[in-house]
């Protein structure tokens, strides 16, 4: 009796104790400068008058990016399919297109006409 068993391996490589250690760095980093960002902010002096304005966009493409981070490496997305990754993606994608209209809907409504 002759039985052909097809295997279908597909072993991901998995990331290395350094690779997520560089991860955990950047994310430490990414971590300071949105600190650093949002007390510059805050503390009267030359630096606040250029960071002050764009303080809240500095903040939200640094959490964005450490939640992207978070995402592929820890949740291990980058070693799934194609199709979990874009299932997972695509939803928040939407919701950052809406809340980045509905920012700018209020801050029109808040302008004086």
């Amino acid at each position: 009796m002759d039985a052909h068993v097809t295997v279908h391996s597909e072993e991901h490589s998995h990331p290395t104790p350094g690779l997520y250690f560089r991860v955990a760095l950047i994310l430490f980093f990414l971590t300071a400068a949105e600190v650093a960002a949002f007390e510059l902010a805050r503390r009267p002096g030359s630096l606040q008058s250029v960071v002050g304005p764009v303080v809240v966009p500095i903040l939200l493409v640094l959490s964005a990016v450490k939640f992207a981070l978070v995402a592929m490496f820890y949740m291990h997305l980058k070693q799934d399919s194609k199709l979990f990754a874009t299932l997972f993606v695509f939803p928040l994608m939407i919701a950052a297109v809406i809340i980045i209209a509905l920012i700018i809907l209020f801050a029109y409504w808040r302008m004086p006409h």
